[in-house]
């Protein structure tokens, strides 16, 4: 009987073992922006069918357009748990003041990097990467909630 007993303690403790090696080795490492933005623009060209050269400068245009959009985004702030109810109008009216100037900032952004992009690329190629991008940005931004590829909305696919 105490072999028995022995014998299923060892069998568990190396079950338990194994298994939390194994989920550690599942571990995946999230890319970095950076790397996630180079990947989105080779996604973007390769759609495109752009040729080698085109290809890379537009991969490191993008690739920079991203990096000063991320620079834009206000460090640690989130609006959405401010209680507005709570708030001064003269609070409030900053935050709108705030808000049309990084929407202004990035407005400026997008038109620099517009002209970048018109120097190398047709004006239906600009469009059509901003479309794609659009799309890859909501992918992104969905919350897996089993409905993926469903228009919730409308009960429609």
């Amino acid at each position: 009987m105490k072999s028995v007993l022995k014998m299923m303690l060892i069998a568990i403790a190396m079950v338990a073992y194994c298994a939390t090696g194994y989920a550690q080795g599942e571990k995946k490492e999230r890319p970095s922006r950076e790397q996630l933005a180079e990947t989105q623009a080779k996604h973007i060209a390769q759609k495109m069918a752009m040729d080698d050269a085109v290809s890379q400068r537009f991969i490191k245009v993008y690739c920079e357009y991203q990096q000063e959009l991320w620079a834009l985004r206000p460090e640690g702030k989130k609006e959405k748990s401010t209680n507005q109810e709570a708030l001064t109008d003269a609070q409030a009216q900053q935050m709108i003041k705030d808000r049309f100037q990084h929407s202004q900032q990035v407005l400026n952004l997008r038109e620099k990097y517009y002209a970048m992009y018109s120097q190398f690329l047709s004006q239906k190629q600009i469009l059509r990467i901003y479309e794609m991008e659009k799309q890859m940005t909501n992918r992104m931004t969905q919350k897996p909630n089993g409905n993926r590829g469903r228009d919730t909305r409308r009960g429609q696919r």
